[in-house]
């Protein structure tokens, strides 16, 4: 008889070996015992696997059990997910565990004429509702034959060798180049690893310079059979307040998805009790010293669960969430990620400010009138000191824009918003220094009197003029422009004539 016990206390396991190991005790929940050639049991710290007879007979049956290819899909029946559900991580493991091409292969298709070496696979088109009264998005898929998972009896036969080796390729970001040659594991951790896509979350992430990339989020699992109990939960429960499973799969940067993923965790776990405590993003996309993958590790970040950044980043995603776009060559929708999510997504895993870095971004990045309407909301969650300075710089640019308006009307010209905001910010971020940018920015407000800046100058003297402050007052002066919202019939109106992102793509 052979018993396994793997532990996620274990001290020779990393992040990724405890996380597979609570996979393999949620595959095993999905599993009937009655007639099982294994026998299991699932305590909060560890999973003990014991059976008669062959031990590869036993690692192929349960791996039979767990991955399986149905509808051309890579499925996993202990996520117990929906037809979005499970597009979404056949999309996600295509895009991270199975990237090399010697691990999957795909449905061809008999009808297609044969070009030479060129293949052709058969698809499959899928439509997913994002938004109710709204067109539906229409993806499609190769269809999948076999892959590195699915194949139970090649993966079973090194199972008990002593050391297997276990090639980089299903192990995102464990290995930096694949000139240190392939990662070698014990059987205990190579077996843990073959469950870990089940505990992981899988995003798909904006394109950068014409090159895919996507994210893994893996997990750190403190009880198993609590957090067992908790992701049976996910299909109902965070699908239902998170929107669909397709528009869940979408993320805005690494960031975002790592605080997406512990946020839909806090919301399994109303006790927190027995929450994540961090996980760890892989950013994954194309590397220059390999061809033949196009996701590679890029950058890791490892992430703790704290709830005010949690907090804020509902917020910035309740006002900055994708947005449904026509599309431009032909009919249909796509889904529109935020780069202003991302940004702020960015800052809040770096422990930063959610708005710090504002004067750079802005720079490089066009902020439409949707982004701003969020920027606005978020504007409203900061702290007394930074509100005061905020509120004075808000007031003495309304004034600014007043003088802009009469002007305006004086000479019988439409007011251009885009050039008076510019005018304003191009004047107080042209200084360099502490010196220089408090210099400009008393004189913009003494020129601008605003009922908002009295009485409030030697507080906003006081915390201007700390250190470590005065990069982050130049940052919320930017803001407080780029965010102003109209308190005339007037200003209103000029307000709406800026462009939007939907007229900017129509354009």
């Amino acid at each position: 008889m052979t018993e396994l016990v793997l532990s996620i206390f274990d001290p020779n396991t990393l992040l990724p070996h405890r996380a597979g190991i609570a996979g393999l005790a949620l595959a095993l929940s999905a599993i009937d015992p009655i007639n099982a050639p294994i026998q299991w049991e699932v305590t909060e710290d560890a999973v003990t696997l014991s059976w008669q007879g062959s031990d590869k007979e036993a690692i192929k049956w349960l791996l039979e059990q767990t991955y399986q290819i149905k509808r051309g899909l890579l499925i996993a029946p202990g996520l117990n997910l929906d037809e979005q559900g499970c597009f979404t991580f056949n999309q996600g493991m295509l895009s991270s565990f199975l990237q090399h091409g010697q691990q999957k292969s795909f449905v061809e298709d008999q009808k297609q004429p044969t070009q030479g070496k060129k293949k052709f696979y058969k698809t499959q088109t899928l439509n997913f509702m994002i938004e109710p009264d709204n067109p539906e998005i229409s993806v499609s898929y190769t269809l999948l034959d076999s892959c590195y998972y699915t194949e139970a009896a090649k993966l079973a036969k090194d199972f008990g060798s002593g050391k297997p080796e276990v090639k980089t390729q299903i192990l995102p970001g464990l290995e930096e180049c694949f000139v240190n040659g392939p990662y070698k594991e014990s059987s205990s951790n190579f077996l843990s690893l073959l469950f870990l896509p089940l505990a992981c979350g899988y995003y798909q992430l904006p394109t950068f310079n014409r090159k895919s990339r996507s994210a893994i989020v893996i997990p750190e699992v403190q009880n198993l059979k609590a957090w067992v109990n908790l992701r049976q939960k996910l299909p109902s429960k965070v699908y239902a307040n998170f929107g669909s499973p397709y528009g869940k799969f979408r993320a805005s940067s690494s960031g975002e998805a790592a605080l997406r993923f512990l946020l839909n965790e806090r919301q399994l776990d109303d006790s927190l009790l027995f929450n994540v405590k961090y996980c760890e993003v892989y950013q994954l996309g194309s590397q220059p010293w390999n061809v033949n993958q196009s996701y590679i590790k890029q950058a890791v970040y490892r992430v703790s669960f704290k709830d005010d950044t949690l907090n804020l980043y509902q917020i910035a995603y309740q006002n900055l969430k994708p947005r449904l776009r026509p599309k431009q060559d032909s009919e249909g929708v796509w889904l529109a990620e935020s780069k202003v999510l991302a940004w702020i997504s960015d800052n809040l895993i770096a422990n930063k400010v959610w708005y710090s870095g504002f004067f750079e971004f802005r720079k490089s990045t066009t902020i439409y009138l949707e982004d701003r309407r969020g920027l606005f909301v978020m504007t409203e969650y900061l702290n007394p000191n930074e509100q005061v300075f905020f509120d004075a710089v808000q007031g003495a640019f309304s004034v600014f824009l007043r003088n802009q308006i009469q002007q305006a009307q004086k000479q019988g010209r439409p007011l251009d918003y885009s050039q008076v905001t510019d005018k304003a910010i191009y004047r107080l971020q042209r200084p360099s220094t502490q010196q220089e940018f408090a210099t400009a920015l008393v004189d913009f407000l003494s020129q601008f009197r605003s009922q908002a800046a009295r009485a409030a100058g030697p507080q906003i003297f006081w915390w201007l003029h700390q250190e470590s402050n005065w990069r982050k007052a130049r940052d919320l002066t930017l803001l407080a422009i780029t965010t102003y919202k109209g308190k005339t019939k007037e200003e209103e109106t000029v307000l709406e004539q800026e462009p939007t992102e939907e007229s900017a793509n129509v354009l």
